[in-house]
């Protein structure tokens, strides 16, 4: 069995990405603050390495997001029924979007702080 191609890789991937924003509230949500975040930078023209502190911890939040859906799909497959290992996997995966979600507000309030404060 031959393995995809890159442009086949990359074009599941992006379908994964799309699945997600698509069908996920919070997915939605986290974009929509990101847009915030990004047009507050540009007002109060953040240095590179703010950026890059905003888009990893944009990253990693959008990335878990979209792992979690994949595990939430992954356990209705496997077993539709309530099961309380399922509901383990499925709270733990969700912990994760939530554990970065609050990592990047703190890095939010360290980057932005300084520049809101004096207002």
């Amino acid at each position: 069995m031959r393995s995809p191609s890159l442009l086949h890789s990359l074009r599941f991937a992006a379908e994964g990405i799309v699945y997600t924003v698509r069908t996920q509230r919070n997915a939605r949500i986290h974009l929509t603050i990101l847009v915030v975040v990004i047009a507050v930078g540009l007002f109060f023209h953040l240095s590179l390495v703010e950026w890059a502190l905003v888009a990893l911890v944009s990253g990693l939040v959008l990335s878990l997001e979209t792992l979690n859906s994949g595990i939430e799909a992954l356990i209705d497959l496997v077993h539709p029924d309530h099961h309380p290992q399922a509901k383990v996997a499925k709270d733990a995966s969700a912990g994760a979007v939530l554990l970065a979600a609050i990592t990047a507000v703190v890095v939010g309030v360290l980057v932005f702080g300084p520049k809101i404060w004096p207002w």
